[in-house]
């Protein structure tokens, strides 16, 4: 069955592999299945059609046959749970696998997260000054963890998984704050998971829609 994931017709990262379709990309990429990509705007997201897959309004949304998912972390699960690549075969290396990809979307993200958007939400008041290095710190003591836990691995949990598929693109998500940076295992480990060639694939084809995009104004202002 033909499997159809919606994304950004224009995505506020620009291109970098930071929206959230990236997760799904590249899960189909890992497992080589064919997939098409239904482009929809603010406004459409907001549309009744869309809030049909998404409640949320929010993007990306998996359709197979009869069945539509949303949220990237059950749809990188299914196809996971359903296509070989992304979970380990050894029942318990696949639970910790699963407790991994938990992890990086509900305890590593959030403060990465929080952080991201109090330059949108606050970022001109005056005390945001004071509270940014806070937001900051709350990063860090999740990196710290994370690189201990890490330490001279390769992957989270033996070979890769959809735990790092996941965890990388989560800490991509601190692109041009400086902080990775300070963490050497750490941006090692996203620079691994950046070399893989289904990353590159759904990175060219995220990409792809940004430059066309990019290419329709200048031609619509020449």
């Amino acid at each position: 069955m033909a499997i159809t994931i919606t994304a950004f017709e224009n995505s506020p990262d620009g291109g970098r592999g930071l929206a959230r379709d990236m997760r799904v990309r590249w899960a189909l990429e890992e497992v080589g299945l064919p997939y098409e990509v239904r482009l929809v705007s603010l406004k459409q997201m907001k549309e009744p059609s869309h809030l049909a897959l998404h409640p949320f309004g929010q993007i990306p949304t998996y359709e197979e046959g009869d069945l539509a998912l949303f949220e990237t972390g059950a749809i990188v699960f299914h196809i996971a749970q359903h296509h070989k690549g992304l979970l380990p075969e050894d029942e318990n290396a696949r639970a910790r696998a699963i407790t991994w990809m938990f992890s990086a979307l509900n305890t590593v993200e959030p403060p990465i997260v929080e952080r991201e958007q109090s330059r949108y939400l606050v970022g001109d008041r005056p005390w945001y000054g004071e509270l940014l290095p806070i937001l900051e710190d709350r990063v860090r003591v999740r990196l710290d963890q994370l690189a201990n836990r890490l330490g001279a691995s390769e992957w989270l949990d033996g070979t890769f998984s959809a735990a790092d598929l996941i965890m990388v693109l989560v800490l991509r998500r601190l692109e041009g704050a400086g902080i990775l940076e300070e963490y050497p295992s750490l941006s090692a480990y996203v620079a691994r998971g950046e070399a893989r060639p289904a990353y590159k694939r759904a990175f060219a084809s995220q990409l792809a829609v940004a430059n066309h995009d990019r290419g329709t104004k200048d031609a619509k202002r020449q």
